[in-house]
């Protein structure tokens, strides 16, 4: 069922247009990804057909009585008390019933597990997350509008996230550059691509395949148009020259091509990276050795024996907080160990991409911020211009010319690895190079990793980038733990089946044992069979008890005790439900 539709949308806003005579409809049941590259315009699709703006011209369709809701990727710094009064207050603006908004906010809170009396103010990431998740949750709207929904959550708040939205009956549209969440997540793909809208009614997988064809087929009627219009420009200049009568419809289609040509907009350039290689390292890059490190008495690396060599490429993969970011910084000696030894190995050359961005100066321009007031970067050794190399990161001079504090997020990315690029090193250390980079940057970045000569310590939360780029993992459990694993993180999750041994090696460098998978007994056949059944029947009884306890009545029959009654079975309800879709999800990864 069609709930919403774009009919010829435009919008702009000074330069070109963000939407260009789009057009879109939506469906009931939809999981749409919203893709694109930074800063085409997806954020402002959100809002329009949220209806925070009009759009320029074109019409948006909705269905009578369709209702949406709208999640910012960052949480507004003004939220302040608690969780519970917040959402009184949004209910309030909507005119609500008090009864009936602490109805909905109580049936809200526990379906995210969030505490009503939680102070937003020191709420971590993963819970400000569901806290924003709440205030579009509890106006039940009929379509969901998420904005970069897993922007700077760890791997477990990801996680949890994509298994909620995965069993939320609601109509979705989501930004997000992680390929794995998209993977996982979407059944239909949308793509803002030069102020058009390309609807691939398909999963992400899919979109991939179908999108090169598209590309493809755009290059060769490109070919032939500028073909054509070459040989017509031809044609009329040897019209003139012998001041022949020409043929009129032939101008008038010569003057359509060009006219065509001048509207093309051509696709936006690709990234170009190339790093500046240092000269090479020692075999031995880092050692520790019983490295610790405290504060306030909290335990965040206990006993940490590594060796890192040289073309090792070291994932980091653990909860925000515990202790990534620290170790990184106790490597390149900007911390100090409050127990244990640290050793670098020789003719070690280290480039740090920080996650905080502190090695840009917001004040200055982007240029100045990559070669001060020089013209020229020396790049392997060859100069190249400044506007030239600023290009390969998608900055044209008038954006090279322009404050940093005015780029988006995406591009400040962009520029720090630009910056860093320029460094000869032979280790990297990338603390969450990938949050808010497109999916073609993350690709190209990807590549550039695999095709790297030196060493790579990489903190990411992307879990595709991690399985593509790392040969190894350190695991980090929040507790001072940090426990080795060859792959990345798939390879860390089928560890996990495995019981763990007590024994700790001198040097932790463990190899990983890839065991036979198993087949799927008939036990396990049958159960797998049954289980949508007994899923289908538990949400049913689950909606049956939200109708109850939303329904006034309720207050008059049974008071107390019967809310009381229905909140256990509700929970218990919910508990059985979680428990059948972890199953059914464990299930279906056995081979039958």
């Amino acid at each position: 069922m069609n709930i919403l539709s774009l009919n010829q949308v435009s919008h702009a806003f000074g330069g070109p247009k963000l939407l260009d005579k789009a057009s879109l409809q939506i469906e009931s049941g939809d999981r749409i990804c919203l893709l694109g590259r930074n800063g085409t315009g997806k954020s402002t699709l959100l809002h329009l057909l949220n209806n925070d703006s009009p759009p320029d011209s074109g019409e948006i369709i909705r269905m009578q009585g369709i209702t949406t809701a709208y999640v910012p990727q960052e949480f507004p710094e003004s939220w302040a008390g608690e969780v519970r009064h917040t959402l009184q207050q949004i209910l309030a603006t909507q005119g609500i019933e008090p009864h009936l908004a602490n109805i909905s906010i109580e049936q809200t809170l526990s379906q995210l597990d969030l505490d009503p009396e939680a102070e937003l103010s020191t709420l971590s990431g993963g819970l400000k997350r569901r806290a924003l998740l709440a205030t579009a949750l509890v106006q039940d709207p009929d379509l969901l509008l998420l904005d970069e929904p897993t922007n700077h959550l760890d791997i477990t708040a990801i996680c949890w996230l994509e298994n909620f939205l995965q069993r939320l009956r609601k109509t979705l549209i989501f930004i997000s550059h992680d390929r794995t969440f998209a993977r996982n997540l979407a059944n239909r793909i949308i793509e803002l691509d030069r102020g058009q809208l390309q609807d691939y009614r398909c999963n992400y997988a899919t979109y991939l395949e179908r999108r090169l064809d598209v590309l493809h087929s755009e290059d060769k009627a490109w070919a032939r148009l500028d073909q054509k219009l070459a040989e017509e420009e031809v044609w009329i200049r040897k019209g003139i020259k012998a001041r022949r009568t020409r043929n009129m419809g032939r101008v008038r289609e010569l003057q359509k091509l060009r006219e065509d040509r001048r509207d093309r907009r051509d696709r936006t350039g690709q990234v170009r990276l190339q790093l500046e290689s240092g000269q090479r390292s020692g075999q031995m890059v880092l050692e520790t050795e019983q490295l610790s490190f405290s504060y306030d008495n909290n335990r965040v690396i206990d006993s940490l024996d590594l060796r890192i060599m040289r073309g090792d490429r070291i994932g980091l993969i653990g909860p925000n907080g515990s202790g990534k970011t620290t170790l990184l910084k106790i490597l390149t000696e900007e911390l100090q160990p409050t127990a244990g030894n640290l050793r670098h190995g020789t003719n070690l050359q280290i480039a740090y991409f920080d996650q905080l961005r502190e090695q840009l100066d917001e004040d200055r321009s982007v240029k100045q911020n990559i070669a001060d007031d020089h013209d020229q970067v020396m790049i392997n050794g060859n100069p190249r211009h400044i506007y030239g190399y600023l290009q390969d990161f998608l900055f044209t001079p008038e954006r090279a010319r322009t404050p940093v504090r005015v780029l988006s997020g995406g591009e400040k990315n962009r520029l720090l690895l630009a910056k860093l690029f320029t460094q000869p090193a032979n280790l990297l250390i990338l603390d969450e190079p990938t949050n808010d980079l497109d999916m073609e940057t993350l690709d190209l970045l990807e590549e550039l990793l695999l095709d790297y000569q030196g060493t790579v310590l990489l903190v990411s939360h992307d879990r595709s980038f991690l399985n593509n780029v790392v040969t190894s993992s350190l695991i980090f459990d929040g507790k001072g733990n940090v426990d080795e694993v060859i792959g990345g993180y798939d390879d860390w999750l089928a560890t996990q089946a495995a019981p763990e041994t007590p024994a700790k090696k001198e040097k932790r460098k463990p190899v990983q044992r890839k065991e036979r998978p198993r087949k799927m007994s008939f036990k396990e056949k049958k159960e797998l069979e049954y289980l949508p059944e007994k899923i289908e029947s538990l949400e049913t009884e689950q909606t049956l008890l939200h109708e109850k306890m939303a329904s006034p009545a309720i207050y008059k029959e049974g008071g107390s005790s019967l809310i009381a009654t229905l909140k256990n079975r509700l929970h218990a309800v919910e508990t059985e439900l979680e428990e059948a879709y972890r199953r059914w999800d464990e299930l279906d990864q056995i081979p039958d």
